[in-house]
């Protein structure tokens, strides 16, 4: 049985979009901000032989250098100022949650007040930029390893290099707060998914012409594209998945009303982290592949790794069972069976690790057996299951927040109307 809140998102009147100027506002700044990171992907860093890098590219990619270039939307293969992408971004925010856990002033809560937050989040300012630097000085000195590339290398190109790539991550990661305040959905999967699609078209073209050059077998190219069509519907079952907690509400009496007794469930989502785990383990080994020689099992390797470690560890920051085991206390409700309080704090804990062992392991098959068949198969990246999670995750959560905007559209009238009413009385 459908939720309340899906049974609702499927009476939303549509026509009422129409009417919605805050959401078009929304839409529309965000688009313009996703064709400005679009427009910054083809702009070329400066010392740089473009044409010269992208042959050197393509003959010798590997798999964290290819998933790079996913990330980037192509800028990567490019070499254009936006190479970085928001993968410093990204590094940053899960560095400063990371170092939060030792250092409390650094931890965001809810009782923390808006002056810590803004704090916390200069300091991933301050360090998006720490991270850009030191990943464009390891591209400038990669850069001037290979013959042909830079026009001339030395101090004066690792300086521009720095400042180019720098400047660039420092653009994104704005655009990526505007779109947060101002636009609609999250601002750096926005981007990863604007990236991605964009690349898309391209990446069929490539697989298609590799299955008439005979490079790879009309077998593999049919097998890849039934592999992208149940990996798609794989996800939207495990996104949708929820485990539900029974909970009730015992029949109670407040002044000269009596409410009758109430049942009803906490749905706990299979993957609570949602993409942020594979995102953030990959945006991690990256960093990590800027710096060292990875090669490709022990990228892989360390990748499944991280995942199941951010998958858990987002999970239990984003679903507080003592704060949730409380609020229920208060209100009256339990779970049958259980004793509220503190054993209905760990009953959630018991429930919680659980799925979200099932979804470790949803999100580690997903990402990485798709991109084992890809590396040995040697086609883009686009047809992992990284890609494709990141595409359907973020088109269910946007559209989501459609739906949202549009129920309150709904309510607002809906309140305007018994309002007005009420005066005509």
């Amino acid at each position: 049985m459908a939720s309340a809140a899906e049974q609702l998102a499927a009476n939303v009147n549509w026509s009422a979009f129409g009417k919605a100027e805050e959401l078009k506002k929304r839409i529309w700044f965000t688009l313009g901000a996703v064709i400005v990171y679009r427009l910054g992907a083809y702009i070329p860093l400066p010392g740089v032989n473009s044409v010269a890098f992208e042959q050197s590219f393509l003959a010798q990619r590997q798999g964290a250098l290819d998933v790079f270039n996913m990330f980037s939307g192509g800028a990567v293969q490019r070499m254009s100022v936006f190479a970085l992408s928001v993968v410093p971004y990204i590094s940053a925010a899960i560095l400063i949650q990371l170092l939060g856990l030792v250092v409390p002033q650094l931890a965001e809560t809810k009782d923390g007040g808006a002056l810590r937050r803004k704090a916390i989040s200069q300091y991933k300012r301050y360090l998006t930029v720490i991270l850009a630097m030191i990943q464009a000085y390891g591209v400038a000195i990669a850069l001037e390893g290979r013959a042909g590339i830079v026009a001339d290398p030395g101090a004066l190109f690792r300086i521009s290099t720095v400042v180019g790539l720098t400047g660039g991550a420092t653009l994104l990661f704005w655009l990526v707060e505007q779109i947060a305040s101002r636009g609609l959905g999250n601002g750096w999967s926005l981007i990863l998914f604007a990236g991605i699609v964009a690349q898309l078209p391209h990446a069929f073209v490539q697989l298609f012409e590799l299955g008439r050059q005979g490079s790879v077998s009309t077998v593999v190219v049919l097998g890849v594209l039934v592999m992208v069509v149940a990996i798609v519907a794989f996800i939207v079952f495990m996104e949708r998945t929820h485990r539900r907690v029974p909970i009730t509400y015992p029949r109670r009496q407040v002044g000269n009303k009596v409410y009758e007794g109430q049942s009803s469930f906490l749905p706990l989502k299979l993957n609570t982290a949602g993409i942020l785990s594979p995102v953030v383990a990959a945006s991690l080994v990256l960093l990590l592949t800027t710096v060292t020689n990875l090669s490709s099992p022990i990228y892989l390797a360390l990748y499944a790794v991280l995942i199941v470690f951010f998958a858990f560890f987002y999970t239990w920051n984003v679903f507080n069972s003592v704060e949730t085991a409380e609020t229920l206390k208060k209100n009256g409700g339990f779970i049958p069976g259980v004793r509220p309080g503190e054993r209905t704090a760990q009953y959630m804990d018991q429930i919680l690790t659980r799925i979200s062992a099932l979804g470790a392991a949803y999100l580690t098959l997903v990402c990485l057996l798709p991109e084992w068949l890809i590396s040995y198969s040697g086609l883009p990246p686009y047809f992992g299951g990284t890609a494709i999670l990141i595409v359907i995750s973020v088109t269910m959560d946007t559209i989501g927040q459609i739906h949202g905007y549009l129920q309150a559209q709904q309510y607002e009238g809906l309140i305007n109307r018994t309002k007005s009413r009420g005066r005509k009385k």
